[in-house]
């Protein structure tokens, strides 16, 4: 069983910016991908940005590119979402997930999520 633990959400000003952090623990495979998700009040959960098990290949969803940056410490186990240039729009809460590959991301694991507010 792998647990995910998020960290580093919360309130922040419009342009400004956040680092969330993913600790997974347990039986985690740093072979494993890696991805964040969000699901904003009364919306479905979307697909944020996702990294391969070796850190290789990233994934953006389009509004986020150039914004948003994914990367992961396999000695840590640990993978973080730096975001800048923060919009209202972002205002989510963030989910981690783990699995096999990127395309399987939304059938593995899940952390919890963590509350990222942007005020405009």
């Amino acid at each position: 069983q792998v647990q995910l633990v998020e960290s580093g959400g919360g309130l922040v000003q419009a342009g400004g910016s956040l680092r969330l952090s993913c600790a997974a623990s347990g039986r985690p495979s740093s072979n494993y991908a890696m991805g964040w998700f969000r699901q904003a009040p009364g919306k479905e959960r979307e697909f944020v940005a996702a990294i391969s098990g070796s850190g290789g290949s990233t994934y953006y969803k389009e509004p986020v590119k150039g914004r948003f940056t994914i990367s992961r410490d396999n000695a840590k186990n640990t993978v973080y979402l730096q975001m800048n240039s923060l919009k209202s729009d972002d205002t989510a809460v963030y989910y981690c997930a783990t699995g096999p590959t990127i395309a399987t991301l939304s059938s593995g694991f899940w952390g919890q999520g963590t509350q990222v507010t942007v005020s405009s």
